[in-house]
């Protein structure tokens, strides 16, 4: 058996139950599973893709995932699909799976909206950012875009252009964000696979809160096509295995972005079961700052640590890594950022969007270059500090977020902005991070457990959450809705 039959889930069948191929389950199998009943003539793209259209049309008006829906083109992406597994030349394995986009991402022929009223009217885009542009040469289908909050200035599912978006396990609370339509869609059914972006959180945090896997890779891993410090590309997904099978097409290179890392060429899945044992693991529940853990995140992260022991790995509990709060400056240069874009906007936009970010744009304009420049120096010695942290360890285990998901209609939880303290640092030092899911709360609501891996080791912290995944299969089936 190689890796990437290993990785395959411990059901999946040799040959198709007939009810796998004739109900909705075939929107809940994974991107791997799809590219074998593909390669056996189980099912065909274009029957996957249509039964994925089917379930947009009858759950996205319930969790408002997606905003565009490309049904045409996605089937006729699937027709050509079909024709080449018929023909036994597919250009990869994800030929033929269904994969959505985050609205920030352009895609040619799409609509990009940035989450916002106020720029809602830019029309579509003429070219594909590059995860779209890797994501058509491998054959994958784009079913459409998913939804954000206005400029994903916050780490909700609220948004002026596209309303609220709803978690699918339980339709009340919040989906996170900003890469919100993202997390919703892939635990709601909708493709197992989207795209998302991260700057503080944005792609671990609806991943934490929907149940599902998203990777903030590397800085400069996946090539974007408007790079900026500490924004990031990244794979959201069902299992750890599907997230690796996907950062492997999404990171080939691309010219446009030249703060790029070279391109690593290797195939993700390649050691990804090789386990976990032997290896020292950290164990930091407190980051020192922000609001604290709530005590079901707490116990199930340190139940998560529990199997990590019993897999072979050492876990050694951590310090706060912090004695001040370091996001006031990590806040400031992001708000001149926005202001940029936020300032540039008639006073009838700007009154579009959303309040609650409208206002903290606003704040940019007040900054000053002094000031500025001293949160950039600040913002470097919290990088090296996170860094320092983390050096004696392979790995750190911790909560993706303090708090469960929240209610639906609010931009954050009671208790202010400051409630991702686990995910922003991360951004700075530029480490990649993972959630996973590793437990759910009294009310059935999933919790993320982040793993914490070295400057460029994405290979590493995929193969520690495929084994705590393995070991700990998720508890619940995927939400009916």
């Amino acid at each position: 058996m190689n890796d990437r039959d290993s990785c395959l889930p411990a059901d999946a069948p040799d040959a198709p139950p007939t009810a796998v191929v004739q109900s909705d389950e075939l929107c809940f199998l994974d991107a791997r599973t799809l590219a074998r009943g593909y390669r056996a003539g189980w099912f065909s793209p274009v029957e996957v893709a249509r039964a994925v259209l089917e379930r947009v049309e009858e759950v996205n008006p319930r969790i408002n995932a997606l905003y565009f829906v490309a049904a045409e083109a996605a089937l006729d992406a699937a027709a050509a699909s079909e024709g080449r597994w018929r023909h036994g030349e597919p250009l990869s394995e994800l030929d033929g799976v269904p994969v959505t986009l985050k609205d920030s991402f352009p895609v040619a022929g799409m609509p990009i909206a940035n989450g916002s009223r106020a720029t809602a009217s830019a029309g579509s885009d003429a070219e594909d950012a590059p995860a779209a542009a890797r994501l058509r040469e491998a054959g994958a289908v784009i079913v459409g875009k998913t939804t954000m909050p206005d400029f994903g200035m916050i780490a909700s599912g609220i948004s002026s252009q596209h309303g609220v978006t709803r978690n699918p396990w339980n339709l009340q609370r919040n989906s996170g964000g900003s890469s919100a339509g993202a997390g919703a869609a892939v635990a709601a059914g909708l493709g197992p696979l989207a795209v998302g972006s991260d700057i503080g959180g944005s792609v671990r945090i609806p991943a934490a809160f929907c149940g599902a896997v998203g990777l903030k890779p590397s800085y400069g891993r996946v090539p974007l096509i408007f790079p900026w410090p500490a924004l990031v590309g990244g794979p959201i997904a069902r299992s750890v295995a599907d997230a690796a099978l996907l950062l492997g097409v999404i990171s080939r290179p691309d010219p446009r972005d030249y703060t790029a890392l070279p391109w690593d060429e290797r195939d993700y899945l390649e050691g990804i079961d090789r386990g976990v044992a032997g290896l020292r693991f950290g164990l930091l529940t407190d980051m020192g700052f922000g609001l604290p853990v709530h005590p079901e995140v707490r116990a199930a992260v340190e139940e998560a640590a529990r199997i990590f022991t019993a897999l072979g790995a050492d876990i050694v509990p951590m310090p706060p890594m912090f004695e001040e709060d370091p996001e006031p400056d990590f806040d400031r240069m992001l708000q001149v950022y926005a202001w940029e874009d936020f300032g540039a906007l008639s006073a009838e936009a700007q009154a579009t969007v959303l309040p609650e970010i409208a206002s903290w744009c606003r704040a940019g304009e007040g900054i000053s270059g002094s000031t500025l420049s001293r949160s950039l120096t600040r913002i470097g010695t919290t990088r090296r500090r996170v860094i320092a942290a983390c050096a004696g360890y392979d790995y750190v285990l911790m909560p993706t977020m303090a708090v469960p998901p929240y209610e639906a209609h609010l931009p954050w939880p009671p208790g202010g902005t400051r409630h991702n303290p686990f995910c922003f640092p991360f951004n700075l030092s530029e480490q990649p991070a993972l959630s996973v899911c590793c437990g759910f709360t009294s009310e059935g609501l999933p919790i993320g457990l982040q793993i914490v891996g070295r400057r460029f080791d994405d290979a590493g912290v995929l193969r520690a959450g495929h084994a705590f995944e393995v070991a700990r299969p998720r508890a619940l089936p995927w939400p009916a809705l």
